[in-house]
């Protein structure tokens, strides 16, 4: 991990100064592994550290992440005021990273008193298999498919937000960016709010629960004529899809305890395959027009109904 955060460091320094295509190449190469490393196997740990408590740390996690997401565009925005640019922004990072990974030699490492040896890696013939035999489990399965599904009322309707309100809703640049706005910071308090939540609700039950709110929410929002009613019943649909990448990631860690790496290499073909929903999305625009396409995105809520298994 501390090796990651190097390499990550490194990379962003990198980009910050690099001038040409080739040298940018060779840092955004090193930069996905070095955040695989630095902030996957972060989360594997903090899976691991309490796994009572796995709901409620990937909701900490979460909100975590959207506050990076909403802090971002502030900080570069900020920048660009003040005349640093991108790369003063990335060198920025790279620093603030650098600071991390110190910050990690003064976490405790259990086991490390004794000073007992690093346990031999395993061979990777022998990883893969593991990952296919875990692979051909149901539950391991049911997860993996319900985050990519899932993700279909978050990143993806998120990244078609913008052109949905130009291109059907007709509220142009200045309402795309109020319907953005209204995305990201509805679903940072709805990440707050989901911390409490957890602590006192069974996870399982709040995803069929809001999955089931969310399917009214959902129509109302694509049928409802006028900016103004979508912008509310949109904030509506951010409060309610909190929570499902926190509780679904959870559960598939707890389907693989102690298998951090696993549940890392699992995710990441998952995600390649999950990659096909926004073309197929964008593709179903193309054919019937991106009002109509939008509501292939209630097939979340419906998944998160016919997968989640009901809490005892």
């Amino acid at each position: 991990m501390r090796a990651g955060g190097i390499a990550f460091a490194l990379a962003l320094l990198f980009i910050a100064l690099g001038g040409a295509f080739l040298p940018l190449l060779l840092a955004l190469m090193l930069l996905n592994p070095a955040s695989g490393a630095f902030v996957e196997l972060s989360q594997a740990t903090l899976m691991d550290l309490d796994p009572a408590r796995r709901d409620l740390n990937m909701a900490r996690w979460t909100l975590a992440g959207s506050i990076g997401a909403v802090a971002g565009p502030v900080v570069l925005a900020g920048a660009g005021l003040a005349g640093l640019g991108w790369r003063g922004v990335l060198a920025g990072f790279a620093a603030f990273s650098a600071v991390l990974v110190v910050a990690t030699w003064h976490v405790p490492v259990p086991g490390a008193a004794d000073r007992s040896p690093l346990p031999s890696a395993r061979p990777l013939a022998t990883a893969a298999r593991d990952a296919i035999h875990a692979l051909g489990r149901r539950d391991v399965r049911r997860w993996l498919v319900l985050l990519q599904l899932a993700d279909l009322m978050l990143d993806v309707l998120q990244g078609f937000l913008a052109l949905y309100f130009v291109d059907a809703v007709g509220a142009g640049g200045a309402g795309a960016t109020v319907a953005v706005v209204v995305w990201l910071a509805t679903g940072l308090a709805g990440d707050a709010l989901a911390i409490p939540l957890l602590a006192r609700v069974d996870g399982a039950r709040w995803l069929r629960a809001s999955a089931w709110a969310a399917l009214p929410v959902l129509a109302a929002f694509l049928l409802v004529p006028g900016a103004p009613a979508k912008l509310a019943l949109l904030a509506v649909l951010a409060l309610l899809r909190s929570g499902w990448y926190s509780v679904l990631k959870a559960r598939l860690y707890a389907a693989l305890p102690g298998r951090g790496a696993t549940v890392m290499a699992l995710s990441s073909i998952a995600g390649i395959v999950g990659g096909l929903l926004p073309l197929t999305l964008g593709l179903a625009a193309q054919a019937f027009g991106l009002g109509p396409a939008l509501w292939l995105v209630a097939a979340a809520p419906v998944a998160l109904l016919a997968g989640v298994p009901r809490s005892r």
